[in-house]
C-alpha cells in the first residue's frame, strides 16, 4: 500500500461526476467492457475465465474480501479517465493542490536554531507546481519515498520558508512518522 500514491488517487477520484460501480456483476461488466474481454479480466484478477463469466451473468454475487478489493481497485483505477486527467491538469496548472497532515517534521538549520523534529498537524495548499511534480512522479511510477521527498521540499518552501520570506538559510526538511495524510484539490 503506497500511503502518497493513494492519496493522490483518492484525491482526484473526488472530482469523479458518477460514482463507480458498486456491484461485483457491475464491477466485472465494465472491466469486460473496458479490456475487451473476459480472458483479459480473468488473467488481471487472477481467476479463472469462467468465473468472470458467471459474475457477469449475476450467477455470483458476493466475491471473496481479497479478489473484492481487487476489483474495486481496478475498476476505480480505470473509472472516467477524462475526469481524471482534467483534474490532475488543473491542479498541475491552477489550482495546486492541499496536503493535509499529522506527522513528524523537523529540519535540518545552522547551529543555534530551533530544529527539534516534533508532531505538526499542517493544511498547507501547495502551489501549482508542486501539484505538477506530485502527478508526473507518481505517473513515472515513483516510489512513495520519492513522493514523499517532493512533499517534503514543498512544505520547506510553503509552510517553513514562505516562499522566500523567512528561514532562508534552512537545508532540508525531515517529514517522517506519518500519522495521517490526505490531499485535495
Amino acid at each position: 500500500m503506497s500511503l502518497f500514491g493513494d492519496g493522490l488517487d483518492a484525491a482526484v477520484q473526488k472530482a469523479f461526476t458518477r460514482p463507480a460501480p458498486k456491484s461485483a456483476g457491475a464491477q466485472m461488466r465494465y472491466l469486460v467492457k473496458q479490456l475487451k474481454g473476459t480472458k483479459a479480466v480473468a488473467q488481471m484478477l487472477r481467476i479463472s475465465q469462467r468465473t468472470v463469466e458467471r459474475y457477469v451473468k449475476d450467477q455470483i454475487k458476493k466475491p471473496r474480501p481479497d479478489l473484492a478489493a481487487r476489483l474495486e481497485r481496478e475498476v476505480k483505477a480505470r473509472w472516467q479517465p477524462q475526469i481524471r486527467a482534467k483534474a490532475r491538469e488543473k491542479a498541475a496548472t491552477t489550482g495546486g493542490i492541499v496536503v493535509d497532515t499529522r506527522a513528524r517534521l523537523g529540519y535540518t538549520a545552522p547551529i543555534g536554531s530551533t530544529d527539534q523534529d516534533r508532531i505538526r498537524h499542517l493544511t498547507v495548499a501547495l502551489p501549482p507546481v508542486y501539484a505538477a511534480r506530485l502527478f508526473d512522479a507518481q505517473e513515472a511510477g515513483a516510489s512513495d519515498a520519492r513522493l514523499q521527498e517532493i512533499a517534503a521540499e514543498a512544505l520547506k518552501e510553503v509552510y517553513f520558508q514562505d516562499g522566500g520570506r523567512r528561514a532562508g538559510s534552512l537545508e532540508e526538511v525531515r517529514f517522517t512518522d506519518i500519522e495521517h495524510l490526505e490531499f485535495d484539490l
